[in-house]
């Protein structure tokens, strides 16, 4: 069985850094016109789209690009983009160990609320935030490889990243202290590890030390939403993954998400989605 494909930054690189791109999109665009779509990268990504027509999807959630907007997409995440008009713009690639010799801290990148699964970092720079970077991806662009030059781009990088982060207003700052933040944080991370086996807010309030209820309590406060339902909606959006790849039967992806059967699946998915994952499916694929 196929699953959808994960573009590994080594196959869409044509530069002498496998680790790392940095160019113009439409550069970009012209040396990889063969991207299968949807897909994911086991590496990071950000976009930023200067002009042109079209829309781009993160995990199946639709944003239409305008002038001055730049998205950011970490590993696992499955992306598409249709474009209606030739783009202008720029992209970065970065491997997930790409600043491991640099920081102190190598995981450091997956404490950016940029990057972070609280959040949803897809925004739109003003004419003054555009002014300050676009210099600066320019630099990054023309930096030539060889010597220093590595040490160089991810100092850039990295200098580029934290002026974004200061552009980005977050849902939930992940620099705040507050203990409910915490658990969330956890809590998100816990249900992205074990989502295909734990289905119940009680399998992760126990690894959390606390009650189902002072879990449900603080997912409402700070996420709008019961523990369960975000239980729920990662279960979903795996299906989803796996429902738009041709292969897979439905029987296979409920099996895959640890359902008793596929008629519990089918009620499971339509109870959320408002359509049975076949009607889903035909959707995506029409």
């Amino acid at each position: 069985m196929s699953r959808i494909p994960v573009l590994e930054q080594c196959a869409v690189s044509y530069q002498q850094d496998k680790h790392f791109l940095a160019d113009r999109l439409e550069v970009y665009l012209s040396r990889n016109d063969n991207l299968v779509f949807p897909h994911r990268h086991n590496f990071y990504q950000f976009v930023l789209f200067v002009s042109g027509e079209g829309s781009h999807e993160l995990d199946f959630k639709p944003y239409e690009i305008q002038p001055g907007q730049i998205y950011f997409m970490g590993p696992g995440q499955v992306h598409s983009w249709k474009f209606r008009s030739p783009m202008r713009g720029y992209i970065v690639n970065f491997d997930i160990d790409y600043f491991k010799s640099l920081l102190i801290q190598p995981d450091y990148i997956d404490h950016l609320t940029l990057y972070s699964s609280l959040n949803e970092a897809v925004f739109v720079l003003d004419e003054n935030q555009l002014q300050m970077i676009i210099p600066l991806l320019d630099q990054l662009v023309e930096l030539t490889d060889g010597g220093m030059a590595t040490d160089v781009k991810r100092s850039l990088l990295l200098h580029i990243l934290l002026r974004m982060e200061a552009c980005y207003t977050p849902k939930f700052p992940l620099k705040s202290v507050d203990y409910h933040l915490v658990l969330i944080k956890n809590f998100i991370a816990l249900v992205d590890t074990h989502y295909r086996k734990l289905h119940l807010p009680k399998d992760y309030a126990e690894l959390l030390f606390v009650t189902p209820n002072h879990l449900n309590a603080v997912c409402k406060q700070y996420l709008g939403q019961q523990a369960g339902e975000v239980i729920r909606s990662r279960i979903m959006l795996e299906a989803k993954r796996l429902l738009i790849l041709p292969d897979w039967t439905i029987s296979q992806v409920a099996y895959e998400l640890d359902f008793n059967d596929n008629s519990y699946f089918t009620k499971f998915f339509k109870k959320i989605e408002g359509v049975t994952p076949e009607e889903f499916r035909k959707l995506q694929w029409k």
